[in-house]
């Protein structure tokens, strides 16, 4: 059985009539082996609700971690992750099979004035972007592929494997650089990480060099010592 964590500032009736995730699991009401885990109207940091999930006992082993803005346009996605977990302990669609030091998102190596993206031989997988769901689709690189990075847009993982190697969301980085520095965990923890071809469409680029963003970025250079 699969756990849909996810966290919305909506209400709960409008998550579940008009957010990207939540019209997506509505759609997939006709396959019983997955249960929501939704906090609404929330407040705190994703790392926070994730890692809750993450200790709670449940007979739901995998964990399915996502933003609320995510279109999920494939409904087939408990098949795609007991095959993926097979291969890989941590599960995302797209990432990066290297990681240079200061790097501040999956894809980009340096920022500048502009932003650097990295040789396109490291990065795998493919993510769609719109505001509706279906999306223009970009592709990255092959996939299936182990990788060192990978976007915390959609992560899956078993609890039970989470639980055994002590990795969890480290709760300063509420939301920007969550994943980025929950990968490197799973990785020191000898975690194997890889991308698995699954359908979404994201409807945010993202938010960089806000002062939220700049001070995470602080946080997270210096705790990882770069």
């Amino acid at each position: 059985m699969v756990e849909f964590i996810s966290a919305t500032r909506l209400t709960k009736e409008a998550f579940w009539e008009r957010s990207a995730l939540g019209l997506s699991l509505r759609r997939m009401e006709f396959d019983e082996r997955w249960v929501p885990r939704v906090a609404f109207e929330n407040t705190r940091g994703l790392s926070t609700v994730f890692n809750e999930r993450i200790a709670t006992p449940s007979e739901h082993d995998i964990l399915v971690f996502m933003h609320d803005d995510v279109w999920i346009d494939a409904p087939f996605v408990v098949d795609h992750l007991e095959r993926a977990l097979q291969e890989f302990h941590v599960v995302g669609v797209v990432g990066n099979d290297q990681r240079v030091p200061r790097q501040f998102a999956w894809a980009f190596v340096n920022i500048t004035r502009d932003v650097v993206w990295d040789d396109t031989g490291h990065l795998h997988g493919a993510i769609a972007h719109a505001p509706h769901a279906m999306g223009p689709v970009t592709r990255f690189g092959d996939t299936p592929a182990e990788c060192e990075l990978m976007d915390g847009v959609f992560l899956a993982a078993r609890r039970s494997v989470l639980q055994r190697y002590g990795v969890a969301f480290d709760e300063r980085f509420s939301f920007h650089f969550y994943d980025l520095d929950f990968c490197r965990t799973a990785r020191s923890r000898g975690l194997l990480l890889g991308t698995w071809p699954i359908a979404l469409t994201h409807q945010s680029h993202g938010n960089w060099r806000s002062d939220e963003w700049m001070r995470s970025y602080g946080e997270y250079i210096a705790k990882w010592k770069e």
